[in-house]
């Protein structure tokens, strides 16, 4: 079985958020009832509230240079417009979609139209005009879409998409390829609740059920997403300890590794 690790960036700086939206507060409020639950200590709680004044809420370099050191393709994608939650401005974008790319790490965009034309072709130029990249694919924020959303995609130009939430392999939508995504590190530590619910061995143990379940159906490929924001062993340890585990875990099994630029060259040889 390939392993395609991927990462949406959600957020940048703080003060993205500062007029636009509720983020910052709901981020202190849930913050406090993970301490008071217990899922966070002390000291985790005091490095993410401290955080704040470092204006820094992405992990970027960090993660990339991780994921380097694991010797693992990996996948970012970067948003275009703005919409729940999502509040960077297109020239910090443009720059971190660029700094990934000249890592030689394979970039896309973070899609916030889902069931307009228009929209998805507007986002999809300004990354190709930002980036001059000419193949690329697109994952939507919050997995939102439609029963048009995928047709939209494959009509707007995206060589793939991976929105879709669900154990199934790959398959193509017109010339756009539709990788179902299956592990998500907000479903793993999050459970059906807006705050933490489990414990790191509790999120390893819904990890190996849900690995265990991509085995017994044969998928050719898992989809997992990690969000770089986490990749803090000070301010999200159980968020960071998770996705290492993740990684070890995985080269553990003999699972290879791509990303899904070489996914799509060997379904397309087939």
């Amino acid at each position: 079985m390939n392993i395609i690790i991927s990462h949406d960036v959600d957020h940048i700086s703080v003060s993205e958020h500062l007029t636009k939206d509720l983020i910052v507060p709901k981020f202190i409020i849930r913050a406090k009832l993970d301490l008071f639950t217990g899922k966070i200590s002390l000291t985790e709680f005091y490095f993410r509230i401290t955080d704040l004044l470092k204006n820094k809420w992405h992990r970027i370099p960090e993660l990339i240079a991780y994921n380097k050191s694991k010797n693992i393709d990996t996948s970012f994608f970067v948003g275009m417009a703005n919409g729940k939650g999502l509040s960077y401005k297109n020239e910090l974008a443009f720059y971190w979609a660029n700094y990934i790319a000249n890592q030689q790490v394979e970039v896309g965009v973070h899609g916030i139209a889902f069931d307009n034309l228009s929209a998805i072709e507007n986002e999809f130029t300004l990354f190709k005009k930002a980036t001059a990249l000419d193949s690329f694919g697109i994952r939507m924020h919050y997995l939102r879409n439609d029963s048009s959303t995928l047709n939209l995609l494959n009509k707007a130009g995206y060589k793939f998409d991976c929105t879709e939430l669900a154990f199934k392999n790959p398959y193509q939508i017109g010339n756009m390829w539709e990788f179902p995504l299956q592990i998500m590190d907000g479903h793993i530590l999050l459970g059906n609740k807006r705050r933490q619910t489990r414990t790191l061995e509790q999120a390893i143990e819904q990890t190996k059920i849900n690995v265990q379940k991509a085995v017994d159906l044969k998928l050719d490929y898992l989809n997992i997403l990690f969000h770089d924001r986490y990749f803090d062993e000070k301010s999200f340890y159980t968020w960071f300890a998770w996705y290492t585990w993740v990684i070890e875990y995985c080269q553990q099994n003999k699972f290879e590794f791509c990303n899904y630029k070489t996914a799509i060259k060997k379904l397309e040889k087939r």
